[in-house]
């Protein structure tokens, strides 16, 4: 009987210990609207290291996106722009300003991005407001369009 009593506390301990975990999950599981903030963090961080694997991995198959010329890049095109170079300095890229929209499995970001750079030993910035595309796909979400717009600088003033 003492036997039966303990194997039944421990069912009921294990089964508690179990919906605690699964509590504990659930309570820290991301938002979409988190996710997707991470996916445009871990992209842009992606372009400033040339992670060519990772920016792969970031979009869809079908990813295109409008650079801040204008231009249409296809995803192939995308991806090699991103061969690192050894001579060459490694831009500082940072992302804020981040507000993503989740409609069903997909999401609209805004964000601006900002670029530190050398060119011929000077320093040079640029900032960027940009318009990110992400898709749910197989339960992850990828990259399947980016359109930059480049942020003209204050005007000085009397001007």
């Amino acid at each position: 009987m003492i036997s039966a009593l303990s194997r039944r506390c421990s069912n009921t301990l294990c089964i508690a210990g179990a919906l605690a975990c699964l509590s504990i999950t659930a309570a820290h599981a991301a938002t979409p609207e988190q996710s997707v903030s991470e996916l445009v963090q871990r992209f842009t961080t992606a372009q400033g290291t040339f992670d060519r694997a990772a920016l792969e991995a970031l979009t869809a198959e079908n990813y295109i996106e409008i650079s801040p010329l204008g231009e249409v890049d296809p995803r192939a095109k995308m991806l090699s722009s991103y061969v690192k170079h050894d001579d060459k300095q490694l831009p500082t890229i940072s992302v804020d300003e981040i507000t993503p929209r989740v409609l069903g499995n997909t999401a609209i970001v805004l964000a601006k991005v900002s670029y530190v750079m050398t060119v011929g030993g000077q320093t040079r910035t640029a900032s960027l407001r940009s318009s990110f595309v992400a898709q749910q796909q197989d339960g992850a979400w990828k990259l399947v369009s980016a359109q930059y717009t480049p942020i003209r600088p204050p005007a000085a003033p009397g001007k």
